[in-house]
């Protein structure tokens, strides 16, 4: 390897202190919603409605679109091509990602705050979601685990508080990331070209299987989502994104060339992207502040199953890369991508389903805080144990 290689540094500042970023958001979180209770609601309370129910709040919905479009926008599709070149792999990362990952979730996420850390959150704690899109029940009715009750004039559900904390764990974990991906990759000096290869195959993939395996698992979770509702989220936090950034990075590059859209464009949208998180995070730690202040564990408590999670995932895809064969440069990538989340998709879809105020975004959240100390650790592991594999001259 060249000294160049060797001396992969973290250069954003945002990237390199994300876990800062988000505590900051948690305390101006917490002081918003005691200065301005009101604000969140407001501006969460303007959107698209569906029989007098607020189903897609348009403020979160612009911030989440600009959250998404910079990750889509960087992929070049024409690379999934190269897949087939690939072989071993991204089939290990595709089974690990989508065979393993959600399974394993669903089991460590049941086990810590279904039973272990169920006292300790709160045995009769409630939280309240969103009325699944698409359903009209009475009041009163059952549906999953929860009831349908009335709350300032428009039906919620009332679910037990560790059931949304289980849902947003659900979400994370049917999200591999695409994003965050490419700078663990790059600092564990793996094969970048691969990693984006990975990249755009899971994001197309997420297109069609993140619905039917979050469907699927929250719906044995007992929090069923109707599919309807599950296919909007997909459509508008990924698939519009998506399609966006497909199309402009086309038309861009067609006018102004590769280079610039490299040096010029990408540069000037990476600070939206970073305002667009953070106001999101504040605006929903605005919404969380009793919560976080009447027992502040609680984000330990969602931390703990989330990091085994993380850990659990990365030995079983770098264990499986060394039974393979594979070069350390590859199998560093296909590791990394299975167990770091695609947070921005599981912050959205959460928002989208349940809620800006609900215990699932809420957890959801709690994975962009443990990201870079955690994936940071993984990828000194990595670093460690290049002898381990077959390495690049």
């Amino acid at each position: 390897m060249t000294e160049a290689t060797n001396n992969r540094k973290m250069t954003s500042v945002f990237e390199r202190y994300l876990t800062v970023w988000v505590g900051l958001c948690i305390v101006g979180g917490v002081l918003l919603g005691k200065i301005a209770p009101g604000l969140a609601n407001t501006l969460d309370g303007i959107s698209i409605r569906v029989n007098g129910a607020p189903v897609v709040s348009i403020p979160i919905a612009i911030c989440l679109f600009f959250m998404m479009y910079p990750i889509m926008v960087k992929i070049d599709f024409a690379s999934v091509i190269k897949a087939g070149k690939s072989g071993k792999p991204v089939l290990l990362t595709l089974f690990i990602n989508w065979c393993v990952k959600p399974f394993t979730m669903y089991a460590i996420a049941i086990f810590f705050l279904g039973f272990l850390f169920r006292s300790l959150i709160g045995v009769d704690a409630m939280d309240l979601v969103k009325m699944p899109f698409g359903l009209d029940l009475p009041i009163g009715a059952g549906h999953g685990a929860g009831t349908v009750v009335l709350h300032d004039g428009i039906k919620m559900l009332r679910v037990p508080l560790w059931r949304s904390y289980f849902a947003g764990c659900v979400l994370l974990g049917i999200a591999p990331c695409t994003a965050m991906v490419l700078v663990w990759g790059y600092l564990a000096r793996g094969n970048d070209g691969l990693t984006l290869v990975m990249v755009a195959v899971n994001s197309l993939l997420m297109l069609v299987l993140y619905g039917v395996l979050g469907g699927f698992l929250l719906g044995i979770g007992r929090l069923p989502v109707p599919w309807q509702a599950l296919l909007l989220s997909v459509a508008i936090y990924v698939a519009l994104p998506l399609v966006a950034g497909y199309f402009s990075r086309k038309w861009i590059i067609g006018r102004k060339g590769e280079e610039w859209f490299k040096d010029s464009f990408l540069h000037v949208l990476t600070p939206v992207t970073i305002v667009a998180l953070l106001l999101t995070l504040v605006l929903l730690f605005s919404f969380k502040g009793e919560t976080i202040l009447g027992n502040p564990l609680t984000i330990l408590w969602i931390s703990i199953p989330l990091f085994l999670q993380t850990v659990l995932i990365f030995v079983l895809g770098y264990g499986a890369a060394k039974v393979l064969k594979l070069r350390y440069e590859d199998a560093a990538p296909a590791a990394m991508i299975g167990a770091s989340n695609h947070f921005e998709v599981a912050i959205a879809t959460a928002v989208m389903l349940f809620g800006l105020s609900s215990g699932a975004a809420l957890a959801t959240v709690v994975g962009v805080l443990i990201e870079v100390p955690v994936m940071l650790m993984l990828v000194g592991i990595c670093k460690r144990t290049t002898s381990w594999f077959e390495v690049n001259p």
